[in-house]
Order: structure tokens, then C-alpha cells, then sequence
């Protein structure tokens, strides 16, 4: 019995392990959206679209009447003096009681309890204002996410392609590093034979050692394309199995939409930008103006002192239950303004200040719009060069590949010099590479247009 456990946990692991080496394809929507998910930058500004949203809802909250309660219970003497005072810092004694002749150090208990309300109930806008200013803020917090995530989608894309066309080119150094041993050793063979120079095999070693030179080359292409790819995903994985049939065919959708509209994630993010600095300043300007306030007190007091005490020192109690006891209350209602008239000039440079800073995101808006035009005009020569690239391409293979095929026929049949088949090899590889580049810059330059005019489904629905 422990011999079939042991083979059928044999059987179990070796399925594991085949199926387990085999790749898993990586579409280009799987990288994307696995991208969104993980990038640290985006999900930090998420976290800050989230903080201004909470921003806002306090901002609405700050309308909300002051509502106190306060209780306190006391040990002391209350000596009072006739005079003036001040309690300046909040540091003075609220001792209360008679001017007596002499000082003395008769001492009991104390209570006061209050509730107060303080209500700014109309102070011109000013806090209306601040939920205007705290809402755009949020706004423009959560269309920098969103830009933020248009962006990780072009960068994510971009490295993708990057990526397909390396393994491609992998590809082809490999198909050019076996037609260069099969002609090594077909010189190898000749040269035994004595049909050829012996230098012609030491020529085709050459050839064989700079295509593995090359090929070598372009794994490591391959894998920083990979490791860029992992890290725009958030990953640590360097290797992937991406899916080349998507590329196979030439998008439909090339040169139809041609003008940058203010829609543009990025022109949103910089309008909304503006818009918080303007805010801003009708906020300070509403600092002009004088709060109204309402305010209402509750109080109960307790006390160890007598209410005879100004003519007899002995009618107090030492007792904590006599002191705390509330025997008094009052009540106050009211309605008051307050105008810090310096406002008026204090605030003049804070809001001419603001309004410079809005003249000059303005400009940085413009900057924006003009960047983004120039790229799209960029992108519309690229994709109109990669097209006729991509359809020179294959006539290149084709010929390439038919004058390989004639002189590697002439060379064995001692017809022609390897000298004259490696040009041939060269060029047919060459041929190859630029097949490959010219299939990927075809998407590189719809990316990039898309990137420009700010739709990215453009692109990802012709993929």
C-alpha cells in the first residue's frame, strides 16, 4: 500500500508540475486592468480622491451650531478685592465673594455646570463658499485619479507592445542563429571534402558566434521589456506569455478623429485645478464681510457658601454633597456680530495673491491644450509613416528571403562565395526585423493618438 501512495503521489505531482510550467497568456486587458488594480500611485490618489470627499462633508458640517457642555466642581477660597481685571490668557481666578477687611482662608466646595450654544447663522456666504471650495477639490482630486489611471493605461499599453515586439525579434535572432549553423556546418562539411577553403568555415563560425551575440542582445531587450511591463503591473514576475494573435492584423479605426477636446483627461484634471483656485478666492473675498451669531447659555452653580456669608465668615459647610449641590441657575440668549475690520486689508494680498495663482494654472492649462495638439499631429505623421512601413514590409521578407534562398542553392553547389551568402543572410535578417517593428509601430502610433485626443478606447477596442 505505501507503494501505490508513493507512485500516485508521483502521478499527482508530476500533473502539478505540467501544468504548472505552462504560461498562462497575458492579454493586454488583463495586464491593464491588473495594472489599475495594483500601481502604487494609483491607489494612493485614490486614497486622496476618498480624504478630499470626507473634506467635503465636513466643510457642509461646519453650519452645524457650537453645542458645549461643561461641568466642573471646585475647592478653593473666594476672596474678592475690589478693582479692575483682566484675564489675559484665560489665567485668571473666577474666585467670587465679598471684600472683606482682611484676607482669610475659609474654603468650600463648588459646582458650575453649563450648556452653551454658539451659532454662526449668517455670515454672507462665507460658508457656502467653503463646501464650493471643499467640492472642488474633491473634483479635482478625483479626475486626477482618473487621468492618473488614462495614463497607466497608455504607459501599461505602451510597454506591452514593447514587449510583443521584443519577443518577435527574439524570434527571429533565433530563425537567423539556425540558418546560420546550417550553413556553418554544410562549410564544415565542404571544406573537409576539400571543396572550399578551410578559411570559409572559420568564416561561418564568425557569422554563427555574432548571431548568437545578437541573439543574446535580444533576450535581454526582451527581458527589461518584461521587467518594465511587471513593474507598471505591479508585479515582480519577468517573464510573460503574451497574446501575439492580437497584433496579427492592422487596426480599422486609424484616421478618423482629429481635433483635442476639453473632455481630455488631462485637460479636466488642469480645469478642475482652476476651478479650486477660484473658488478659493471668492472664499477669501467673503472674509470682508461680519458674522452674525446667535448664543444661548444654560447654568446651574452650587456652592458651600452661605448667602450670609459677607457678614458672618463662619456660614459656610467644608461638605463636597453642600458645595456640588446646584441652588442657583440662569439662562442667557442673544444675538451678536463681530467684523474684524483689519480683514479688509489683511485679506487684499491673500486674494490678489490667489488670483495670480489661478492666471497661472490658466496658463498651464494652455500649455497642456498645446502639448496635446502637437502630439496629435505627431501621431497622425507616425501612423501614416507606419503604414506604409507595414506595407513595404513584406515585399522586403519576400525578396529578402527568395535572395537567401538563391545564394545558399549557388553556394553549395560551389556557384558563389560565402562571403556573398552571409550579405544574403544579413539582409534577410534585417528584412525580418523591420517586418517586426513595423507590425508593433503601427499600434505604437494608434496609441499614441489615442493617448492625444484622451479616449483610450480607440485603441483598446481595435486590439
Amino acid at each position: 500500500m505505501y507503494r501505490i501512495s508513493l507512485s500516485y503521489f508521483l502521478v499527482l505531482l508530476f500533473i502539478t508540475l505540467s501544468f504548472g510550467v505552462r504560461a498562462q497568456t497575458l492579454s493586454l486587458k488583463q495586464a491593464v486592468s491588473t495594472a489599475l488594480t495594483n500601481y502604487g500611485t494609483i491607489r494612493a490618489k485614490s486614497n486622496y480622491a476618498e480624504a478630499s470627499k470626507s473634506a467635503v462633508q465636513q466643510a457642509k458640517r461646519e453650519y452645524l451650531p457650537n453645542l458645549n457642555l461643561s461641568a466642573q466642581q471646585d475647592y478653593g477660597t473666594i476672596n474678592g478685592q475690589n478693582g479692575p481685571q483682566y484675564g489675559l490668557g484665560g489665567l485668571g481666578v473666577a474666585s467670587a465673594g465679598p471684600a472683606l477687611a482682611k484676607q482669610n482662608w475659609n474654603a468650600a466646595f463648588g459646582g458650575l455646570y453649563l450648556a452653551n450654544v454658539n451659532w454662526d447663522f449668517f455670515t454672507f456666504g462665507r460658508i457656502r463658499e467653503r463646501v464650493k471650495v471643499a467640492n472642488a477639490a474633491y473634483q479635482r482630486d478625483q479626475n486626477d485619479l482618473e487621468q492618473e489611471k488614462f495614463q497607466q493605461k497608455i504607459r501599461v499599453s505602451a510597454a506591452y507592445l514593447n514587449l510583443l515586439a521584443a519577443q518577435r525579434l527574439t524570434k527571429s535572432q533565433q530563425k537567423n542563429l539556425e540558418r546560420a549553423i546550417t550553413f556553418q556546418n554544410t562549410a564544415i562539411i565542404r571544406a573537409k571534402n576539400g571543396l572550399i577553403a578551410g578559411v570559409d568555415s572559420s568564416f561561418a563560425k564568425a557569422e554563427v558566434s555574432n548571431a548568437r551575440i545578437a541573439l543574446t542582445k535580444a533576450k535581454d531587450l526582451e527581458q527589461e521589456q518584461a521587467n518594465r511591463l511587471g513593474l507598471l503591473m505591479g508585479l515582480t514576475a519577468t517573464s510573460y506569455d503574451l497574446d501575439t494573435a492580437s497584433i496579427a492584423h492592422i487596426p480599422g479605426n486609424l484616421l478618423e478623429d482629429t481635433l483635442v477636446k476639453s473632455t481630455h483627461p488631462l485637460l479636466k484634471f488642469y480645469r478642475n485645478r482652476i476651478d479650486v483656485s477660484d473658488e478659493q478666492v471668492n472664499y477669501f473675498k467673503k472674509l470682508y464681510y461680519p458674522t452674525f451669531t446667535f448664543f444661548g447659555v444654560m447654568q446651574g452653580k452650587g456652592s458651600g457658601f452661605g448667602p450670609g456669608y459677607a457678614l458672618d465668615q463662619s456660614a459656610y459647610s467644608t461638605s463636597y454633597a453642600d458645595g456640588i449641590n446646584p441652588t442657583r441657575s440662569n439662562y442667557l440668549i442673544g444675538i451678536g456680530m463681530t467684523w474684524n475690520l483689519s480683514t479688509l486689508l489683511k485679506n487684499r494680498p491673500q486674494v490678489r495673491a490667489q488670483q495670480y495663482i489661478s492666471q497661472g494654472l490658466k496658463e498651464e492649462y494652455n500649455l497642456a491644450d498645446q502639448q496635446l495638439r502637437a502630439q496629435l499631429a505627431l501621431a497622425e505623421t507616425k501612423l501614416n509613416n507606419a503604414l506604409a512601413n507595414y506595407k513595404e514590409a513584406p515585399i522586403q521578407v519576400k525578396a529578402a528571403a527568395e535572395a537567401y534562398l538563391q545564394k545558399n542553392t549557388l553556394y553549395k553547389n560551389g556557384l558563389t562565395t560565402l562571403v556573398d551568402l552571409t550579405q544574403a543572410l544579413f539582409t534577410l535578417n534585417r528584412a525580418e526585423t523591420d517586418r517586426d517593428i513595423a507590425f508593433t509601430n503601427v499600434w505604437q502610433a494608434l496609441l499614441l493618438k489615442s493617448a492625444a485626443l484622451g479616449n483610450y478606447e480607440i485603441f483598446i477596442n481595435e486590439f
